[in-house]
């Protein structure tokens, strides 16, 4: 497994070693050794989630309050553009983000540590994702900040993939600017 730096400090983008041939492939999608090599961590991962959604189904920018997630993700199928935002009061790259496309073809995955917000778009018709969480959900401690916040300036590439307007959840409408939000401490 290969791990990249990103602009955010602790994100990492995280290429895993697929071995294939014309019957298909094969691929460690975690091994905790491997991890904890490339990235300098040793993570406890307390729950493993799946969502499957449709073409222009935008989640997010979520986070927890309290019971703050680390998220290692991934797409088994389809295709995604997957976005972390930095709310760490206190960093640098405080208000920044990142993005890398995940599909089912490049294996990539992205390692979100505790404290940053997330979410992504579908690309694909559908697409499966996946994610390791280093705590549980707590709906009570749950936040979301606005998908669209200009001070962010999130380069979604919604129009790139035929997307006009992406679908989002009432909780998903409901999100607030990154400056209006309730912020972990």
């Amino acid at each position: 497994m290969k791990a990249s730096a990103t602009a955010i400090e602790g994100v990492l983008i995280l290429e895993p070693k697929v071995f294939g041939d014309a019957r298909g492939f094969f691929m460690e999608s975690y091994n905790r050794r491997t991890f904890a090599d490339v990235s300098g961590l040793d993570i406890d991962f307390v729950q493993d989630n799946h969502s499957r959604s449709a073409r222009g189904v935008l989640r997010g920018l979520h986070y927890q309050l309290r019971q703050p997630q680390g998220k290692l993700v991934r797409v088994a199928a389809g295709a995604v553009f997957d976005v972390a935002v930095d709310i760490r009061r206190a960093s640098p790259t405080f208000g920044r983000w990142v993005g890398v496309e995940l599909t089912a073809e490049n294996q990539r995955q992205l390692w979100v540590p505790a404290g940053l917000a997330h979410g992504f778009v579908v690309l694909s018709e559908s697409a499966d994702f996946l994610y390791k969480t280093t705590d549980y959900y707590a709906p009570e401690h749950e936040r979301c900040i606005a998908w669209d916040d200009p001070t962010i300036g999130i380069a979604w590439p919604l129009a790139a993939h035929g997307i006009h307007a992406p679908l989002l959840s009432a909780k998903d409408r409901a999100g607030l600017p990154l400056a209006q939000a309730e912020l972990p401490p």
